[in-house]
C-alpha cells in the first residue's frame, strides 16, 4: 500500500513532467509532436538510463494534458482516446 508520501512525490512528478511536454512542444513547430521518452529524458537529471523510470509517469502527464485540452495523444498521426492507447504513443498539441 502506497502513503501519502510517496503519493505526493509521484504527483510532483507527474506535474513536472507536464512541465516539460509543455516546454518540448512549445519549442517546436505547431504540428510537431514528440514521445514520452524525449519528457521523461529532458525532466530525469542524470546520464545514466535512470530516465526509463519515468515512462510511465510520462504517459500519465500526457493523458492529464488530454483531460486538461492542452495537448492530444496519437498513434499512426490520428488522435485517439488515451484510454485505448496500446503501445507507442506521439504527443502534440490540440489541432
Amino acid at each position: 500500500m502506497q502513503t501519502g508520501k510517496v503519493t505526493e512525490g509521484r504527483q510532483q512528478t507527474v506535474r513536472r513532467l507536464e512541465r516539460t511536454i509543455l516546454e518540448l512542444l512549445e519549442r517546436r513547430a505547431p504540428d510537431a509532436s514528440i514521445c514520452p521518452s524525449d519528457a521523461a529524458r529532458a525532466a530525469y537529471e542524470g546520464d545514466d538510463d535512470g530516465w526509463r523510470a519515468l515512462m510511465d509517469p510520462a504517459r500519465l502527464a500526457a493523458r492529464h494534458l488530454v483531460e486538461q485540452g492542452e495537448v492530444e495523444i496519437t498513434q499512426g498521426g490520428r488522435p485517439i482516446p488515451p484510454g485505448k492507447a496500446r503501445g507507442p504513443i506521439r504527443i502534440r498539441r490540440v489541432r
